[in-house]
């Protein structure tokens, strides 16, 4: 009979245990819409397809157990799909293809995903601009497992191409990229006064969670801040332990998590991404807030 209640206890433990994670958890509902719109980079105009407008697209960010529903329209003129790096297995329809006019709603029921992922278009030309983040934080009042960070940063590093979207073979994968960017901005190193440059803000002896995301398609990609050191706590949509570094190379498609500390002089500091081949760079800027010094 003891072990028999026992049993009976722990059934009960579990089973309330699951129905206060049922109940914590919650719905996020997004609404995206495929769309071709007009951007300048490199000193030229061009077409792109986008999500809402933007490049790269939004960012989705829950937590830990959450169930997303995204409802995309496709109001472009080609058979777009999305894929949803890391939480495949827990999508209702993953390789549906939304045709041109029509619209599709994806449900993703988010388990053990923790940190970052990506999401992204599945034909690789899409997919050079149609591409976000996917943020999933820890359950309310669930802590790190490292020093909770006073800000968090998503940086995207990506590619641009001279050659409009509309006149490219959907069905092969592009080139090599005319440039890299990071958060969408091609930065200072191309030649061109009107590309605009990404600048991260932060305080001195701040702990900023910073999400880097290589959504180059076919580069091998080397990140660093200069004069910084970066912990590392995660990749591709899970905790690691923690290891130190200078500099980050990202594999196309990986995600790594890090931490930043802002140590230095008060300033400003490059942000660098370029390809492992060689053939691009590109820039940022880190800026510390409490001065306008710069060197």
């Amino acid at each position: 009979m003891g072990s028999e209640k026992q049993g009976f206890i722990w059934l009960s433990a579990l089973l309330f245990l699951n129905i206060f994670v049922l109940s914590t958890a919650d719905v996020h509902y997004y609404e995206f819409s495929l769309q071709e719109s007009t951007f300048t980079k490199l000193c030229s105009t061009k077409i792109i397809l986008t999500v809402n407008g933007s490049f790269p697209g939004p960012e989705i960010r829950v937590r830990r157990g959450d169930t997303v529903v995204v409802n995309v329209h496709n109001q472009a003129n080609y058979a777009v799909s999305l894929d949803w790096e890391g939480v495949e297995d827990t999508i209702d329809g993953s390789n549906n293809t939304i045709q041109p006019g029509e619209n599709f709603t994806y449900n993703i029921e988010l388990g053990d995903e923790i940190g970052t992922l990506r999401w992204h278009a599945t034909s690789a030309w899409a997919a050079a601009t149609v591409h976000g983040a996917f943020v999933i934080l820890p359950v309310a009042n669930k802590d790190y497992p490292f020093p909770a960070p006073t800000s968090d940063q998503t940086i995207i590093l990506g590619e641009w191409f001279r050659e409009e979207l509309t006149e490219a073979n959907q069905t092969i994968a592009p080139g090599s990229a005319d440039a890299y960017t990071i958060n969408g901005y091609p930065g200072e190193t191309y030649g061109c006064s009107n590309d605009t440059t990404f600048e991260m803000q932060v305080d001195y002896q701040g702990l900023y969670l910073v999400r880097v995301i290589n959504a180059v398609a076919n580069e091998t990609m080397l990140f660093d801040i200069e004069r910084h050191r970066l912990t590392i706590v995660g990749q591709n949509g899970t905790y690691t332990n923690r290891s130190f570094t200078s500099s980050l190379t990202l594999a196309p498609g990986q995600v790594i998590d890090v931490l930043l500390s802002p140590n230095q002089n008060v300033g400003h500091y490059y942000i660098t991404a370029r390809s492992s081949s060689g053939r691009h760079i590109t820039n940022g800027i880190l800026r510390y807030t409490t001065t306008t010094t710069s060197f």
